[in-house]
């Protein structure tokens, strides 16, 4: 029976445990009568949760914030896809009307050698931010607002720096690619600056350090499978990691050039 035909639903889960990143772990299996099918899943885990304290037993570990798809926390992966199976959504924003009464519902964290496993269902995604704290920001000046048109900019071309800004860093490239690159997340954060002169004073440099920490950090190469443009909550376009490739070769080239003239500032 459709979940969308009754109002409550018996769910069975599948969920990966593990003491700590040291620790072995395994799949466990629970079982949820009576669950609201209008209910978010986290709420389902919530009330997992509470199941499991009232019975003595240790809760199942996950992390959430905002609830409301903006901040990129809720990093699961349900039924073998990164935030489950409905497109554009974070794992917040899915409702357990998307499964069927009865259905066996597996859940794991994101598996990445970046990514290393904390707790349970919890990784840790701080590489993230070291890639962005390599470059990812702008050396504009700051201080009294200019007046809005005082630097025009085709509206194409904002419309795609801000559907690159979109980008919550929740890691669902990385965990829907097969080579756990994090591609999709670098080239998202160069792209909203490369495309806006508030951006170019720092382009080249910013290229460079970024891309390099993301290989420091151990994440896999693109190989252009596109399962990331797939799995994104945001639906980021692999479009951006070509202006990443194209920006990364311009500026290596000049770093090239300006190191063959002796130049000391690495092409920035």
């Amino acid at each position: 029976m459709s979940a969308s035909n009754s109002k409550t639903m018996n769910v069975r889960l599948k969920i990966w445990r593990q003491e700590g990143p040291s620790a072995r772990g395994a799949f466990e299996e629970y079982s949820l009568s009576n669950v609201l099918v209008d209910m978010s899943f986290l709420e389902m885990l919530d009330t997992l949760n509470e199941k499991l304290i009232h019975e003595g037993k240790r809760p199942v570990e996950f992390e959430s914030d905002c609830r409301e798809g903006i901040c990129g926390t809720c990093s699961l992966m349900v039924q073998g896809q990164a935030h489950g199976p409905v497109r554009g959504a974070t794992t917040c924003q899915l409702y357990m009307r998307s499964f069927q009464d009865g259905e066996l519902i597996t859940i794991e964290p994101w598996r990445a050698k970046a990514f290393p496993l904390l707790r349970d269902l919890i990784v840790d995604r701080r590489a993230f931010d070291r890639i962005q704290m390599a470059g990812g920001y702008t050396g504009a000046k700051t201080g009294p607002h200019a007046d809005a048109n005082a630097i025009l900019i085709p509206k194409d071309i904002a419309d795609r720096a801000m559907d690159a800004a979109a980008c919550i860093g929740c890691g669902a490239c990385v965990a829907a690619c097969p080579n756990a690159s994090a591609s999709l997340f670098t080239s998202a954060k160069i792209t909203q600056f490369a495309l806006l002169p508030q951006g170019h004073a720092d382009r080249k440099r910013r290229v460079i350090r970024m891309v390099d920490q993301m290989d420091k950090e151990g994440f896999g190469s693109c190989s252009n499978l596109q399962e990331c443009e797939a799995a994104c909550p945001k639906k980021i376009s692999i479009q951006n990691i070509a202006i990443m490739k194209q920006e990364y070769l311009k500026a290596a080239i000049s770093a090239d050039f300006r190191a063959g003239m002796g130049s000391a500032d690495g092409g920035a």
